[in-house]
């Protein structure tokens, strides 16, 4: 049913011209999916974001187990943000969804990434998204005993006019993909042994608390505050 999807998909896709000039395709989208009322809205997140819930939906995941937008309780820090959650009879997926154009490189473990436009005339560095987002793992493991039990995969997906041209050192357990490979990624994850909870209700109301920590609008100033504070750029004089 699955692939029938995708291909029902396909026929309502058109081409364009990508950054590099050659012929790609870009699915038309709906201006918005009335299924994501119930998970999340659209003043949350972004669009990149809402669009892979989609997809997560398309597949066959639960509503009431995606987890968009959450603002996870971090002692260091105050609030972690982290894109989205969903829970599996698996484990729980962390998606972490970067919208960049260009070419894209980068190494499991390196501390930076790099983006390349305009055929290698510019070239922009940003925070390795597997590091980041083995961090917001590291942060829902501590909110309790049964979490940091839990088996966690990470899935980092590049959304955008971009191309992975060269990623590698990827650890186990986390899987860096386009969109169109969503469901490839969740087959493979979905092939391994179920988790043992020990109270699925903790889980839903720990990841429903996070989420309800993003509606306020102190706790998202908060965050961005001590996001500036961390990288400290003010305090950089030249």
């Amino acid at each position: 049913m699955r692939r029938l999807i995708g291909f029902l998909s396909g026929l309502f896709q058109n081409k364009y011209e990508n950054a590099y000039g050659r012929v790609a395709w870009n699915v038309r989208r709906p201006k918005y999916d009335e299924r994501l009322d119930e998970i999340t809205s659209s003043e949350r997140g972004t669009q990149s974001e809402r669009d892979l819930i989609t997809s997560l939906l398309d597949y066959g995941i639960s509503p009431k187990a995606i987890f968009h937008d959450l603002y996870v309780k971090n002692g260091k820090y105050g609030f972690s943000q982290v894109d989205i959650v969903v829970a599996t009879k698996v484990g729980l997926i962390v998606f972490e969804v970067k919208d960049y154009s260009g070419w894209i490189f980068g190494k499991g473990r390196q501390n930076q990434w790099t983006q390349v436009l305009d055929y290698g005339n510019k070239k922009n560095r940003f925070y390795n998204p597997v590091l980041q987002n083995d961090s917001h793992i590291k942060v829902l493991q501590k909110q309790s005993k049964q979490f940091k039990d839990l088996p966690f995969y990470s899935v980092i997906v590049f959304d955008g006019n971009c191309e992975l041209r060269d990623i590698s050192f990827i650890p186990d357990g986390t899987f860096v993909i386009k969109p169109h490979r969503l469901d490839d990624v969740l087959d493979m994850i979905f092939e391994n042994e179920d988790a043992e909870y020990t109270d699925k209700r903790e889980v839903m109301r720990i990841l429903k608390s996070a989420v309800e920590n993003g509606n306020n609008t102190d706790t998202q100033t908060e965050h961005v505050e001590n996001i500036k504070d961390m990288l400290g750029k003010d305090r950089v004089l030249d």
